[in-house]
């Protein structure tokens, strides 16, 4: 097996030992619920899941389109929703939500299932239409915020989010999530839709402040709150017990034993990077050449691994996401004579590109220059689905039914073969 073939084969065998239906069976099995509720990325794999384990009960599953189809049972009801804008199908289906929880009664239990990406799946907004909602999200993502600072702003303006979901019911609620964010916070997992919330309309403004974002409508909206015209979201839920079951320490340690069950030594560097995918691309570089030169912090050969979540500041048009904007941004640091390496999205779908991610080899930037693609000019504008896909390097799966976070692999010193 080569290295390309090792770092692939890595990925999805992570994905398989840290799938969404093996991460939730250890916590299926006792009380039958009334109600299942499944959103997100990871909703499917999830609903069929606890469906096998409590045949017969009535179901909703939200999923993003586009997600591999999973048979559902004539009990489930799927509906197929918008990532990661929210649209017309977001708002149908948050609806859907609030009214069948909120039909249930005191007594009774609801178990939801919730994954990353529920916050554009589920859309009700409050004080903005959902137009004004969509926009000021991209406005967010377009400046760099991070995913905690999008979820406050997203909880302010939303009926769902931020505990709200949880509050629109009288039955007992067991929520079970897997996370995608830095943390495993529950708050933050799809926006915290079953989980108290800790931030106010105050801190929500001061993200609007913090990155210049105009929003008339949300702002107005958020300073009622502020003001005390508008409840806070709710910061006790004592009929709702919610448990994170999954993680990208998950993946990354099936990545490593995949790693080392093939002879070779995996080390996981951590599962909480974050911030500008460019300078954490520097970072890794620059520990990887450490490594390859004094042996430090770790001995080559050896794989690198780590997790984590990075952002782009958008400064251009091209095609891509942070995944293939890190590769990018590790080819250039690391200059010639590079190293094997991978950088995807455990949910298989990078940004606006059809790839999950995309690999690097020693040769990368040699190749591009042969085919005459500048990669600094990709990176300046944002293109880097544009640059692995001309190099045939990106790694393209479809859509996965995980949300894991990211994996990265960097092979330092290892034989070819």
């Amino acid at each position: 097996m080569n290295i390309r073939s090792l770092l692939e084969h890595a990925y999805r065998a992570a994905l398989e030992a840290a799938s969404p239906a093996r991460l939730l069976a250890p916590h299926l099995g006792g009380d039958r619920p009334d109600f299942i509720l499944a959103f997100g990325k990871a909703a499917l794999p999830m609903a069929r899941a606890a469906l096998e384990a409590y045949p017969g009960v009535t179901a909703l599953v939200i999923a993003p389109r586009g997600t591999e189809h999973v048979e559902l049972p004539a009990s489930a009801t799927l509906m197929l929703s918008s990532h990661p804008v929210p649209d017309d199908s977001s708002a149908a289906a948050a609806e859907a939500a609030l009214e069948r929880l909120g039909a249930l009664q005191e007594g009774q239990h609801a178990l939801v299932l919730v994954s990353g990406g529920g916050s554009a799946l589920m859309a009700a907004p409050d004080g903005v239409t959902l137009e004004q909602k969509g926009a000021l999200t991209r406005e967010l993502l377009r400046a760099g915020a991070d995913i905690g600072e999008i979820n406050t702003v997203r909880k302010h303006v939303s009926r769902v989010k931020g505990g709200q979901l949880a509050a629109a019911t009288r039955a007992r609620v067991t929520a079970l999530l897997i996370s995608d964010v830095v943390g495993d916070d529950p708050s933050v997992i799809a926006s915290g839709p079953t989980v108290p919330d800790a931030t106010t309309f105050a801190q929500a403004l001061a993200v609007l402040d913090r990155y210049g974002i105009a929003a008339p409508a949300a702002r107005q909206h958020l300073q009622r709150g502020v003001d005390g015209q508008i409840p806070e979201t709710p910061d006790t839920l004592p009929h709702v017990t919610n448990t994170v079951i999954g993680s990208n320490r998950h993946l990354l340690e099936a990545a490593q034993a995949y790693i080392e069950g093939q002879g070779v030594r995996a080390v996981i560097l951590s599962d909480s990077f974050e911030g500008e995918a460019s300078e954490l691309a520097r970072a890794h570089a620059a520990v990887a050449r450490s490594v390859e030169r004094f042996g430090n912090p770790v001995q080559a050969p050896v794989v690198l691994l780590s997790g984590g979540e990075a952002t782009v500041t958008l400064r251009g048009v091209g095609v891509g996401g942070r995944n293939q904007e890190f590769a990018l941004a590790l080819l250039l640091a690391l200059g010639e004579n590079g190293f094997h390496a991978l950088s995807a999205g455990s949910d298989g779908v990078d940004g606006s590109s059809p790839a999950a991610g995309s690999f690097l080899t020693p040769d990368s930037l040699h190749r591009a220059r042969a085919a005459g693609l500048n990669a600094r000019d990709f990176l300046e504008r944002n293109d880097s689905g544009s640059f692995f896909a001309a190099l045939n390097d990106a790694l393209i799966t479809g859509p996965s039914g995980h949300n894991l976070n990211d994996l990265r692999l960097i092979g330092v010193g290892l034989p070819e073969d």
